[in-house]
């Protein structure tokens, strides 16, 4: 598991240890696009809006590190539970935006190779 070493800031509220591993369960989805030697670190705050006391109260901002890459997303909706889906899905965008921008430069330099080598230019 490469995202075990979660580090959680709690601004607030007092957060249970049900919340934070339903975090490491959620995060551990995105454990696909880092590869095993990539060194990773995640830091997760968990925050009550003190402004009002009914709505989107409850704020999470993940902010995860890989191999010097930042991957950043907050929220806040009505509960803890709620905002910590909302981040995990968008931090699944990113990771996957730059996963397939990373494949695909990668594929471009070879095809570049491959017509060098096929046409000598």
């Amino acid at each position: 598991m490469i995202f075990q070493n979660i580090t959680f800031k709690h601004t607030n509220t007092e957060t249970d240890s049900r919340i934070h591993d339903l975090v490491s369960q959620k995060l551990a989805t995105l454990e696909k696009y880092v590869s095993p030697d990539e060194e990773v670190r995640v830091e997760v705050e968990f925050e009550k809006e003190a402004s009002h006391k009914s709505g989107p109260i409850c704020r999470v901002e993940v902010n995860l590190w890989v191999a010097g890459t930042l991957y950043r997303a907050s929220t806040t909706e009505e509960s803890y539970e709620a905002a910590v889906d909302v981040v995990k899905s968008e931090l699944d965008q990113e990771m996957k935006k730059a996963h397939k921008k990373k494949h695909s430069l990668i594929r471009k330099g070879g095809r570049m190779i491959k017509d060098m080598m096929r046409f000598g230019k």
